[in-house]
């Protein structure tokens, strides 16, 4: 046996630590997430016409701050995803893209939960903003974002 085959140590090295779309599981818990604080949102939208963009990304932190992942109840879901479509809808297009940029990985992973939540069940003008959305998202998060969104037990 030559001498660079008897060494295994490269067999020790996890090649996917390396890997940007590498899964990784959610933790199971938090039965008691109702979802985002609803009269927070609120506050929040109706500040808008006076305020700048900053308040509309705090709506927009606020509505993804307590998603219902790990519970079971379907109504907690449906709100949430109500509420986070109204927050979406009422963004200008112009300022969609700041919007998105300001999230982290997690947070543009979780708008693509509920942006894809959304177009199952379409409402007035809510598939034209989500597809806005949609495509702000990927720009930021990449298809490694919608391949974990569509591979993930735990939906919204």
């Amino acid at each position: 046996m030559s001498k660079n085959t008897a060494s295994d140590r490269f067999r020790k090295v996890d090649v996917d630590e390396y890997d940007e779309n590498k899964f990784v599981d959610e933790e199971d818990g938090g039965e008691n997430q109702g979802g985002p604080d609803e009269a927070e949102v609120d506050g929040l939208l109706r500040q808008y016409p006076s305020a700048a963009l900053g308040n509309m990304n705090a709506a927009l932190l606020a509505v993804l701050k307590n998603p219902p992942v790990n519970t079971k109840n379907q109504n907690a879901k449906e709100r949430a995803e109500l509420l986070v479509v109204k927050v979406l809808s009422s963004f200008k297009s112009s300022d969609i893209e700041k919007a998105v940029g300001s999230l982290d990985r997690a947070g543009v992973d979780l708008l693509m939960k509920y942006i894809y939540r959304g177009f199952e069940k379409p409402s007035d003008n809510s598939s034209a903003v989500l597809l806005q959305w949609h495509e702000k998202a990927l720009a930021v998060g990449g298809v490694g974002s919608i391949v974990r969104v569509l591979t993930a037990r735990k939906t919204v």
